[in-house]
């Protein structure tokens, strides 16, 4: 502990703009600048600095979003969040809050909507509350509120959470991977698989989604077959709180594969190879 809230709560902090944002590099110029303004408030004023530093962080955050939200509508192929690697034992709320599969479905919200959410559900924020943060009527936030929760619930996740059973899988999907075993990698896939990757135009990746067995199969082993990445290694990781796969070549992470399961096999799939959106690797900030 410091004599300074903000660096006390810096991963909160963190965690509070990459839920919003996914990406390391907007966080970082977030938090940037909530360190600035943090500094040139007059901290007498402030009664709970903790609840002052998240409203502070999710309104820059908010404006950034709402600047990159052309930018995501025009980018080459399906965006994915950035994968952060998390320790093992983050807590299961946490987790489930910043995963892969819940920040795309938070993609599908406006960047108020999001907000809001985020502040209502995962902060606990009451409407009230929220609409003093965000500078609107309160009326306006309940109704943003509920509209949101509906988009969310309809949309939210449902897989096995099973961590054995997804180790397992893991490791059976990585042996099939690397040896360019077609039959064993649909195997492992579900009937109505989906994969989405993302190389930002960067990076050759399929700039549509790829659906059922033969097809994301096929896509992966071509993929790994390519030149340019001989002799990469995979490993195991947690990624966004779930266990998923780094593929390194020279011992340079350059991309990563993630998963959930539904009855023990692959449902969904999401392969990020943009290098600009592989820093998270690197660090360890929940």
């Amino acid at each position: 502990m410091t004599a300074d809230p903000f660096l006390d709560n810096r991963r909160l902090l963190f965690a509070t703009a990459y839920r919003m944002l996914g990406t390391v590099t907007d966080v970082e110029d977030v938090l940037q600048d909530a360190w600035l303004t943090w500094h040139r408030t007059e901290r007498t004023e402030v009664r709970n600095p903790v609840a002052y530093l998240v409203r502070t962080v999710t309104n820059l955050a908010l404006n950034r979003l709402t600047s990159a939200q052309a930018t995501r509508e025009s980018y080459i192929g399906p965006w994915l969040p950035e994968p952060l690697v998390t320790t093992p034992d983050l807590d299961p709320d946490l987790a489930e809050s910043v995963s892969q599969a819940m920040l795309v479905v938070l993609e599908t919200l406006s960047p108020v909507e999001r907000a809001v959410f985020l502040l209502r559900e995962v902060f606990g924020y009451s409407h009230a509350e929220i609409a003093d943060a965000l500078d609107r009527p309160e009326p306006t936030i309940r109704q943003i509120a509920h509209r949101a929760r509906a988009r969310v619930r309809a949309r939210r996740p449902r897989f096995d959470a099973d961590r054995d059973a997804r180790a397992q899988v893991t490791e059976m999907f990585m042996a099939a991977a690397a040896g360019g075993n077609l039959n064993a990698l649909m195997d492992l896939l579900a009937p109505e698989v989906t994969a989405w990757t993302d190389g930002g135009g960067v990076v050759t990746a399929a700039r549509r989604p790829l659906h059922g067995p033969d097809h994301v199969a096929r896509w992966i082993v071509g993929v790994l077959a390519k030149p340019i990445v001989a002799g990469f290694t995979m490993e195991p990781a947690v990624l966004n709180g779930e266990l998923g796969v780094i593929i390194r070549l020279g011992g340079v992470a350059v991309s990563t594969f993630d998963f959930d399961l539904e009855h023990g096999k692959i449902r969904d799939l999401r392969f990020q190879a943009n290098p600009n959106k592989l820093a998270g690797l690197a660090m360890n900030p929940l």
